[in-house]
């Protein structure tokens, strides 16, 4: 299950683990207009990770999930 809310400055996506136990808690996926952000609470620290992606390094993990192994490079393009 996941959530999309439309915030001022961002968009909020949050992603519930579903199904079979152990589950992890929430991911939370924040695309502001410079970066992306990916959130977890964990229990065991009591803390929020945060990890932040530039939009180049967003766009090269989305190209990712469908290669298989390997070294690239990719391209920008404009307009």
């Amino acid at each position: 299950m996941f959530s999309i809310e439309h915030e001022f400055d961002s968009t909020v996506v949050t992603l519930v683990d579903e199904g079979e136990g152990p589950l992890q808690e929430d991911v939370i996926v924040i695309g502001f207009e410079e970066c992306i952000t990916v959130e977890q609470y964990d229990p065991r620290t009591d803390r929020v990770h945060k990890i932040t992606f530039s939009m180049s390094q967003m766009r090269d993990l989305a190209a990712s999930l469908s290669l298989p192994e390997g070294v690239y490079s990719r391209e920008e393009t404009t307009g």
